[in-house]
């Protein structure tokens, strides 16, 4: 569910924290920067999925990343989902 916490700014953070854990440089993670470059598979979209699950409460489906090509078309992907609470 969406709180006065859940703010564009606080869900890049925690996007760009869990791509930086999955192992790319966390200054080479910005918005423009492509999953490609920063080696992120499909797998890797997946743990995204479960920690955007985790924390906010909204379930992501595969197709959801579909055409997604870049951080922040994902980013966008995600507030899109969570911001709607």
């Amino acid at each position: 569910m969406s709180s006065p916490e859940t703010t564009p700014q606080s869900i890049e953070e925690a996007l760009f924290e869990a791509i930086a854990e999955i192992g790319p440089d966390r200054a080479d993670i910005t918005r423009e920067a492509t999953l490609e470059d920063l080696d992120i598979d499909s797998l890797d979209l997946v743990e995204i999925a479960q920690l955007v699950q985790e924390t906010w409460g909204v379930e992501l489906d595969p197709q959801d990343f579909e055409g997604v090509r870049t951080v922040g078309e994902a980013l966008d992907v995600i507030s899109a989902r969570v911001l709607v609470l």
